[in-house]
């Protein structure tokens, strides 16, 4: 049995010195999380939203976008 690794991505916006996060949307159909990871560290620790939580977030950030 293989397991899905988390493909980890950062946004194309995040130039903006290292202070950005990453994320790893490839776990979301199958294992409904997406983890999040500060881009600093790749080493530390994840956080794994739930996939509905991160869409969430994802929706207000851009109903917010000043």
């Amino acid at each position: 049995m293989t397991t899905e690794s988390p493909r980890w991505i950062t946004s194309s916006y995040s130039n903006n010195g290292g202070a950005c996060i990453e994320v790893a949307t490839n776990l979301a159909a199958t294992h409904g999380l997406v983890p999040v990871r500060d881009s600093k560290n790749p080493d530390g620790p994840a956080l794994n939203l739930p996939a509905r939580a991160w869409s969430a977030f994802i929706a207000l950030a851009k109903d917010t976008q000043v």
